[in-house]
């Protein structure tokens, strides 16, 4: 009915590390290349409530869009833009608590938080994937509970405001546009799945449907929803796209995490990534230099397998095992090695730190493109809801 689209977004709470990189930010790469994508920086999510945040906030989001950037994520390619440049998805958001029962909403948090930001926090969220009738979402596995709750916002919403007069004789009358075969072929998988519960039939007639060439989007929004009912699907619901987690350790050995403390940034300075490097913990049974060391038992190691030469690696683990090199040794190495990694990144992104009104340029792009295909969905959401006024014919 709509085109593929995914959305995907990020709070600017604190820079990126290098974990972000290996995760979402290369899977972004991947999947902006292979269809339509929105990626936003979620500002009034990292907000949630809290005055401090919005003093962080101008730098968080400009150096978020530049480790964006510097990891390969393309403008041209994908569209980039900040939340809070497009109201509209606060629109939906109000919109949508008009439809939403209070109790799926999180009212203990609310309650414990003490801003009304936490508890409408799953609506705006549902709202950023639902106002570009996106057909998938990226997030982390542990993130399912939030999509199942969007697609639960989205279908209840389909089922108060979805109706239309004549509905399904303006259907029946989309079906014989279809032509005799696929018109019967149509009503057969429609009944196979409304009677039957075969979800291969539901698939099956999409599919047709979406080949079907003499539909008007209309017509082909009505048999849509015809499929599954007697409504017209106003509100997409989307699919999960699994973003992988990172198996990159932090420097203490532990998941990389910004909270933690452990992370090495994604455009850190050469002299900071010495400093962090030089001061990880190494193997505890490792007492003085002519001891042999075990690097199974050393977060140094796990870094290594990551940023250092197959060779290289092979050196250190013998000369560690050996004690012919010292942790000191080691720790060099493999410093230079993360820097080495993240020259290009420092590369990327040097134009834009040259000349900041480049990226005020992607935003306001993307922002201007992001909002075309959110006014879309808000006008028909307007509709449904009998918030499109003309007047015409009303007495006065």
């Amino acid at each position: 009915m709509y085109p593929e689209r995914l959305v995907s977004g990020m709070r600017p709470t604190d820079k990126l590390h290098l974990g972000h990189y290996y995760s979402v930010l290369q899977e972004w790469r991947r999947l902006q290349s292979e269809q339509s994508c929105l990626f936003f920086i979620a500002d009034w999510h990292a907000l949630g409530g809290e005055v401090e945040a919005c003093a962080r906030m101008e730098k968080h989001t400009r150096d978020m869009l530049l480790d964006w950037l510097a990891a390969g994520i393309d403008p041209t390619q994908a569209t980039l833009f900040i939340q809070s440049e497009v109201p509209e998805h606060a629109e939906l958001q109000l919109l949508l608590a008009m439809a939403t029962p209070a109790n799926w909403l999180d009212l203990s948090e609310a309650a414990q938080d003490g801003s009304f930001a936490n508890l409408a926090y799953v609506l705006l969220q549902a709202a950023d994937a639902l106002i570009y009738r996106a057909s998938h979402v990226a997030m982390y596995e542990n993130q399912s509970a939030q999509l199942e709750m969007m697609r639960e916002i989205a279908r209840r919403f389909n089922h108060l405001f979805g109706s239309e007069k004549d509905f399904e004789e303006k259907a029946e009358s989309a079906v014989k546009k279809l032509g005799s075969k696929r018109a019967r072929l149509y009503a057969e998988l429609r009944t196979a799945y409304q009677q039957e519960g075969r979800a291969g039939a539901l698939e099956q007639a999409k599919a047709m449907l979406d080949e079907a060439q003499n539909l008007s989007m209309i017509d082909r929004e009505r048999l849509f929803g015809y499929l599954e009912g007697s409504r017209k699907l106003i509100l997409v619901e989307p699919e999960v796209s699994l973003l992988p987690q990172s198996s990159l350790p932090g420097l203490d050995g532990q998941r990389m995490q910004s909270r933690q403390a452990n992370v090495i940034c994604l455009r850190e300075d050469a002299a900071n990534v010495e400093r962090k490097v030089r001061a990880m913990p190494t193997d505890p049974a490792r007492v003085s230099r002519s001891d042999p060391g075990a690097p199974d038992k050393c977060p140094v190691w796990p870094l290594h397998q990551a940023f250092s030469p197959q060779q290289q690696c092979g050196d250190v683990r013998a000369g560690c095992m050996r004690a012919v090199i010292g942790c000191v040794d080691c720790k060099q190495q493999l410093a230079a090695n993360i820097i080495a990694a993240q020259a290009p990144l420092h590369e990327a992104v040097q134009t834009y730190l040259d000349d900041p009104s480049l990226l005020r340029a992607i935003t306001a792009d993307g922002a201007e493109h992001a909002r075309k295909l959110a006014r879309e969905t808000l006008r028909d959401v307007r509709e449904a809801m009998g918030l499109q006024y003309q007047f015409a014919g009303a007495p006065l």
